[in-house]
C-alpha cells in the first residue's frame, strides 16, 4: 500500500491511540493506526481502573476497541512498524518495515514505554503476574499482603507512602546502595519500614507467584508480590529522530493539548506521561485527537477564505 494521503496517522495503538482513532474517525478524519503488536502491559493478565472495562485482558481490550472503531470507515488498522519519518506539517511521510509509504498532514505519537531487560534472576518470571509497578493498577489484588518494594532513591521516598495505602507489610530492598539521606533513612524507620540494601540474588517463585526474595548476603524475605521500578524507554526512536523535545526520563515533552515542539506533531499517552495508567492514556488520546481535529478543520477553513 504505497503513497495512501490521509489526514492523521498514529503510530501506536494502545489506549491512547485507539481513543485517538475513535475522536477522530468519529470526526469523519482519514486516518491510518500503525501498530507493531507488541505492547508492553501484554504481560499482564488484567487491565484496572478503567470504568465499565476493570479487570479486562490488554488482549480483548483491544479487541473491543477495534471493533468499535470500525464502524467509522475512515479509521484503518496496519500491522506494522513505522521506521521512518520525513516532511514537515501538512506534508509527512511515514515508511514501515514492510516496505510500504504513508502521507499525512498530522502526526500522533501513541508509541508508549518499553521496558529493558530485568537484571535480577526471576523477575521476568513473576512480572505481570505477582510483580508489577503500578499500585493503582494491582495494588488493590494485593491488600494487606506482604510485599516486597524493589527500589531506590527519591523515587523510593515517594512511592512508600504511596504503597502504604495498600498495605503496611511490606519491605524495602533496595538491590545495592540505597541512595538515600540519613533524614530520608529516619523517616522509614520511624515508619517501621524494614529495608535491606544487600543486591538481591534471584526471586523464588512457583507458577509466577513469588515466594521470597533471595539476597546475596543469605537473607530471605518470604512475600506475596513485588512491586518494583521498572526501566524503561521510548517505545521508538522516531519522535527523537523527527526532533522532539525529549525529557531527561525519555518521555516527549508536550503541551496540554498534546502538541510537541515540532508543528503538526502530538504525543499522547505513556511516552507523554509519568501517569502509567490505561485510563489516563485513552484520556491523553482523545485529547489530542480533539486538538488535531480542530487545527485540521481550521486549516481547511482558512483555506477556503482564501480562494473568496
Amino acid at each position: 500500500m504505497k503513497n495512501q494521503h490521509l489526514d492523521v496517522v498514529i503510530i501506536g495503538g494502545g489506549p491512547a491511540g485507539l481513543n485517538a482513532a475513535l475522536v477522530l474517525g468519529r470526526a469523519r478524519k482519514n486516518v491510518a493506526v500503525i501498530d507493531e503488536g507488541r505492547p508492553r502491559n501484554a504481560v499482564t493478565r488484567e487491565t484496572h481502573g478503567f470504568l465499565t472495562r476493570d479487570g479486562i485482558s490488554p488482549n480483548e481490550f483491544r479487541q473491543i476497541a477495534k471493533e468499535e472503531i470500525s464502524a467509522y470507515p475512515s479509521v484503518f488498522f496496519v500491522a506494522d512498524t513505522a521506521v521512518a519519518i520525513a516532511g514537515t506539517d501538512g506534508h509527512f511521510q511515514i515508511a514501515t518495515a514492510l516496505g510500504n509509504t504513508y502521507a499525512c498532514k498530522k502526526l500522533l505519537f501513541a508509541v508508549g514505554m518499553r521496558d529493558r531487560p530485568l537484571d535480577i534472576p526471576g523477575l521476568a518470571e513473576v512480572y505481570g503476574k505477582s510483580a508489577f509497578v503500578c499500585p493503582y493498577c494491582d495494588g488493590w489484588e494485593l491488600r494487606d499482603e506482604p510485599l516486597v518494594v524493589i527500589n531506590k532513591g527519591e523515587e523510593l521516598m515517594h512511592f512508600a507512602p504511596l504503597i502504604s495505602g495498600w498495605t503496611n507489610r511490606f519491605t524495602i530492598c533496595t538491590n545495592g546502595p540505597d541512595e538515600l539521606t540519613d533524614a530520608q533513612r529516619e523517616e522509614l524507620q520511624l515508619n517501621q519500614v524494614p529495608m535491606f540494601d544487600s543486591p538481591i540474588q534471584y526471586i523464588d517463585a512457583s507458577d509466577g507467584i513469588v515466594r521470597q526474595v533471595v539476597l546475596e548476603d543469605g537473607t530471605t524475605i518470604p512475600c506475596r508480590g513485588i512491586f518494583f521500578k521498572p526501566d524503561l524507554v521510548i517505545g521508538s526512536d522516531l519522535p527523537r529522530a523527527i526532533g522532539c523535545d525529549i525529557a531527561e526520563m525519555g518521555k516527549v515533552f508536550i503541551d496540554i493539548l498534546g502538541k510537541t515542539n515540532i508543528k503538526g506533531v502530538y504525543s499522547a499517552g505513556d511516552a507523554a506521561s509519568r501517569m502509567h495508567q490505561a485510563i489516563a492514556a485513552a484520556s491523553m488520546g482523545a485529547l489530542a485527537a480533539a486538538a488535531i481535529n480542530n487545527e485540521l478543520n481550521v486549516e481547511a477553513w482558512r483555506i477556503t477564505d482564501e480562494h473568496f
